[in-house]
């Protein structure tokens, strides 16, 4: 059966330039707990307080998994950018702005996934200052470049999870903040995820909208969007 939407996370991507070139900051979760051992971008659940008096109205939809009835664009909601800059702070002690963030993607889960929380990433510069993890949720941290970071996902020295993998790929024409920055989608791209499972019913890869098996793996054609994880490296496709 599938499951209803739940609410909204948010995820931001922080970026600064180096003498390396581009590099992200990225987070190790612990071994136990969700996520476990899985490194990931600073974000979190957006929580009630996170919403003000006077925010306009929420544009979502549940029965369109997140996307306005009329088809417009659909932007974050104040709420959830308040909530990407707390918990950035909250996981990383960062102090961002929510007029500094930039909308990168949205990701809405798989169907059979319980407690689904749509996903909005952002990317924002490095504010600067010194990195204070939050023990209870990060046991390390790692400021690298987005190809330095699949490598080691490629040998299986790193856990990355399909978004934080795809993000770091579509970061790797980027030779600094500023092409990051200057280089996203408008609106933001929406990742409504599609599990493609094997005959032992293991993930074999999760496929998105423009993939000729999407929704259905029966379906015949040639077309692709879909990242293939059945073994290391993962490989994506787009055509």
């Amino acid at each position: 059966m599938d499951s209803p939407i739940v609410g909204r996370a948010a995820t931001v991507v922080v970026l600064r330039d180096s003498d390396a070139g581009l590099e992200v900051l990225l987070l190790e979760r612990p071994v136990a707990g969700s996520f476990g051992g899985a490194w990931a971008f600073p974000g979190g659940r957006v929580d009630p307080e996170d919403s003000l008096p006077g925010d306009p109205p929420d544009p979502r939809d549940d029965a369109h998994d997140g996307d306005a009835a009329s088809g417009a664009p659909v932007h974050a909601p104040s709420a959830v950018r308040r909530a990407a800059v707390r918990e950035t702070f909250e996981e990383t002690g960062l102090i961002l702005r929510a007029s500094g963030l930039v909308e990168l993607s949205r990701w809405v889960p798989p169907r059979q996934v319980p407690k689904r929380l749509v996903t909005w990433f952002f990317l924002a510069e490095d504010p600067g200052g010194e990195l204070a993890l939050s023990a209870d949720e990060h046991v390390d941290f790692a400021w690298l470049r987005p190809e330095v970071a699949l490598d080691r996902h490629a040998a299986g020295e790193m856990v990355l999870f399909p978004p934080t993998w795809v993000t770091l790929e579509g970061l790797l024409g980027a030779a600094t903040v500023a092409d990051a920055l200057s280089g996203v989608p408008v609106p933001a791209a929406r990742f409504a995820s599609f599990q493609l499972l094997d005959s032992e019913g293991k993930i074999e890869a999760v496929l998105w909208d423009g993939d000729s098996q999407y929704g259905d793996p029966a379906a015949a054609g040639t077309a692709r969007h879909r990242l293939t994880m059945s073994r290391l490296p993962w490989v994506y496709e787009k055509s």
